[in-house]
């Protein structure tokens, strides 16, 4: 007997593992239930439908409903393929023939078993059919265990079996004479016997013509073996008048494995629910169509997972966002091409419409041929990392307080873009505003960063597309433009930036500078902080040359020069400072102090000089900025006070012990935390006189930290040295400040003396500085005195010293000692 089976399944993958385990029939395969119809109208003979619950165009029961009252397919028996466990209630009043269920995910040995039983009984029904002579010779030797049972029945629950089979005995392990003896209903488990009796009233009553069941016999050691069972209506037109057929095959082996299998996936259905995500089991196809998903779907995308299973109400392709579906396809394609894992960051859209971020991490699995069967893996909830992330690289990538993109973000980004926009055009505009610290003396620090904070909002409004506004430190912004035409339109844009920074900062009375540096084209790599600092370079030139307009300054070979030549420098103080053996040179030249009361020479101001072998001499105007800029300014100034204590020892050797020597203090070393211990150290290794000795500090000095610096003051006084302030006169001090700090002396500027040649002598205010700091107790020392005008004015309004080249020029050591020789009052 030919044996036709019809599978029905829009799986790609069911359809081959079922190919696969019936090669022994002939199988027919449809793709939906249209194709199912017209393939059972087109095959004459087909004996059995294996057929999923709900295959596309028509479910399983709209094929049943078609296909019922037909006289060709009153015969056809019916595996249901399904996720539930039982189908009888809804498959009930079914005119089919033999229908019965087998449970996803299909196992082929399962299977096996499963069309066995039914192939048995179609057998058994063709005999029937036929009324075959050979029917006992048929019956005794199939191996599916049969049981036949003569009309009428008993009313007790004990069916008499009048003909068994040897399969039947050898499967429930007794004898024909002990099934008779005591019944069905007797060797049944008890938990099964309600089901099978309500079955069984079913058939006895014509509602069904067969059904099938899983249910426990019990053998007579007690042990427990599951049989498939499917029972029919049976008759023969000889003279026997069998009734009921009963069809058996043993599945202990297999509900041990299923009994397994539920464990292992009633663990892993625990450990999945708790997955911020779900886990899965799809098809290779454009709409990722879902064979497995856990209660875990609806969490992440509002979906029951049954609305996805199979594509019943949509599919997962429909889910995942669609800027993103191309790319994971083509992702996919590249993975399994590789054989490596899928591993991807998307979104999708749930059913609210909320896009979340998920991260899928999945692998094919291949049959044994290494054709895909399907795919597995896990898509999880990602958003909130996602979010966290997103907050995490905004911080890393902007300044707080302004909002705009910082130095690192900067420093990536022209690595990047450096290395791959070779053929572009790029540029950055520095804007320097270091002259804000000035406000801040006066109105604090929160007015300045309100007002940088407006500045930024300013600047912002220009950026565009390829102009993006950065804040890298402290009152500084750079603007980074690529793709622009030429140097005209960084000129144009810089002159824009002038205006908006000039209105908002007219009513300040401060400026700024403006720096641009184009950046070479075609460069595989570039010292980013070489850029950034001749940057910086070009900004710092701008506020030297123009003051308190914001002009252009370009990065050009000029700057360069200017910056190699501070390398140089650089380079030079380091050796100083190391003591390293070279060429170059820090000394000293003395500037003499005289009384105008007495005439008398009092003191010399140790000036630093250095020499180089590369530069020749430097001035200290250039040399001294670069060692503070650099913090060398601390070694460098130890060796000059070394220096100076060294020659006012020398005087003391020579007899002039009444000459004292002045010392200019940058801020760098007054604010160092060891400098008074070290200036004391010195002064008793050296054995110097500290009431000899002046610490000259720049007015301006005491305006960035007057608190500290005047705590510094005190120390110093009381250790004996005397305390002047330099260059007085141009600072930012008050006179408030003035009067607190306790110095001695103050340092008239250059600039007031200068003010006396040329000036009304009625209107100069020289005199008024000199009267101000005799009342705060402070003596006065007039720098720059070059002209016997100047003496004469300073002589009249009471100033006590003087120093400049009316007197003398700075004198080197030797010179100084001879100054002193002919114009020293004994």
């Amino acid at each position: 007997m030919l044996i036709k089976i019809l599978v029905v399944s829009d799986q790609a993958a069911d359809r081959m593992c079922i190919q696969n385990a019936l090669n022994k029939y002939c199988v027919l395969i449809a793709s939906d239930g249209i194709s199912a119809m017209r393939v059972l109208e087109e095959h004459d003979g087909i004996n059995l439908l294996l057929l999923d619950l709900n295959p596309h165009n028509m479910n399983s029961f709209q094929i049943f409903e078609s296909l019922k009252g037909d006289e060709r397919f009153k015969n056809l028996h019916t595996i249901v393929m399904t996720e539930s466990d039982r189908l009888e209630d809804e498959l009930k009043g079914l005119k089919l023939g033999a229908v019965d269920y087998i449970r996803k995910p299909i196992r082929k040995d399962l299977l096996k078993t499963r069309i066995d039983v039914h192939v048995a009984l179609m057998r058994a029904q063709r005999m029937q059919e036929q009324q075959l002579i050979n029917f006992d010779i048929i019956f005794n030797q199939l191996p599916v265990g049969i049981a036949v049972s003569y009309d009428p029945y008993p009313k007790a629950c004990d069916e008499t079996t009048v003909k068994i089979n040897p399969a039947f005995e050898r499967i429930v392990g007794r004898t024909k004479e002990e099934l008779v003896s005591l019944g069905w209903a007797k060797i049944t488990h008890p938990d099964d016997l309600e089901e099978d009796m309500k079955n069984y009233r079913r058939l006895e009553s014509g509602q069904n013509e067969t059904y099938s069941i899983d249910k426990r016999y019990i053998k007579p050691d007690g042990s427990i073996v599951w049989v498939h069972k499917i029972a029919a209506l049976l008759f023969l037109s000889d003279d026997r008048k069998w009734s009921h057929i009963f069809l058996i095959q043993d599945i202990t082996k297999y509900k041990a494995i299923e009994k397994v299998l539920y464990e292992s996936e009633r663990s892993k259905s625990v450990f999945l629910s708790y997955l911020p995500g779900l886990a899965y089991r799809c098809n290779y196809d454009h709409n990722w169509t879902m064979l497995y998903v856990p209660q875990g779907c609806y969490n992440l995308t509002g979906y029951p997972p049954e609305s996805l299973l199979y594509n019943r109400d949509l599919s997962y392709n429909d889910l995942i966002a669609p800027e993103y579906r191309e790319r994971i396809w083509n992702e996919w394609e590249r993975v399994l091409t590789n054989k490596e894992t899928f591993n991807y960051e998307y979104e999708i859209i749930t059913a609210s419409g909320q896009r979340k971020w998920v991260l899928e991490r999945g692998q094919g699995i291949y049959n044994d041929d290494g054709e895909i069967e399907a795919l597995e893996g896990i898509i999880l909830d990602i958003s909130e990392q996602k979010a966290i992330a997103d907050t995490l690289k905004y911080n890393n990538e902007h300044d707080r307080w302004t909002g705009l993109y910082n130095r690192d973000y900067l420093v990536s980004l022209l690595e990047k873009d450096i290395r791959l926009k070779k053929n572009v055009n790029k540029a950055l505009i520095g804007i320097n505003l270091n002259t804000v610290q000035l406000i801040t003396l006066n109105y604090g620090f929160q007015y300045t960063q309100n007002l940088i904070k407006m500045i930024a909002d300013a600047l912002n409004r220009h950026c565009t597309d390829n102009r993006l506004l950065f804040y890298p430190r402290e009152n500084s912004f750079i603007f980074y433009l690529f793709d622009y035409k030429d140097k005209n339109e960084l000129v144009n844009f810089s002159n824009i930036v002038a205006e908006t920074l000039g209105s908002l900062l007219a009513t300040e009375r401060i400026g700024g500078g403006i720096g641009i540096l184009e950046i070479e084209r075609n460069q595989d790599d570039a010292d980013i902080e070489l850029l950034l600092n001749r940057l910086l370079i070009a900004s710092e030139k701008s506020i030297s040359l123009y003051g308190r307009d914001f002009e252009i300054c370009f990065y050009d070979e000029e700057l360069e020069a200017s910056v190699n030549r501070e390398r140089d420098i650089v380079e030079a103080l380091n050796a100083i400072a190391e003591d390293i053996n070279t060429n170059d040179e820090l000394f000293l030249q003395y500037q003499p102090i005289m009384e105008l009361r007495t005439g008398s020479n009092v003191g010399f101001e140790a000036l630093a000089r250095m020499r180089t072998e590369k530069l020749g001499l430097v001035s200290p105007s250039e040399f001294i900025p670069i060692a503070e800029k650099t913090k060398l300014i601390i070694p460098v100034g130890e060796k000059i006070m070394v220096k100076a204590f060294g020659f006012l020892n020398k005087l003391k050797v020579l007899g002039y012990d009444e000459i004292g020597i002045s010392i200019n203090i940058s801020v760098i070393q007054l604010l160092n935390p060891d400098f008074v211990s070290r200036v004391l150290e010195l002064m008793k290794e050296m054995q110097v006189n500290p009431k000899k000795i002046d610490i000259e500090i720049t007015e301006s000095i005491i305006a960035s930290d007057c608190e500290n610096i005047n705590r510094v003051i005190k120390k110093l006084r009381k250790a004996g040295f005397q305390i002047a302030i330099d260059d007085f006169g141009i600072g930012y001090s008050s006179l408030y400040r003035e009067k607190e700090l306790e110095v001695d002396c103050m340092k008239i500027d250059k600039y007031f003396i200068d003010g006396l040649i040329n000036a009304d002598m009625n209107k100069a205010i020289t005199c008024d500085i000199i009267s101000m700091a005799h009342k705060l107790g402070h003596c006065t020392i007039a720098e720059g005195v070059e002209h016997d005008i100047q003496l004469q004015y300073l002589e009249k309004h009471g100033c006590d010293k003087i120093q400049g080249y009316l007197i003398s020029k700075p004198l080197d050591e030797k010179e100084a000692i001879e100054f002193l020789a002919r114009h020293y009052m004994l």
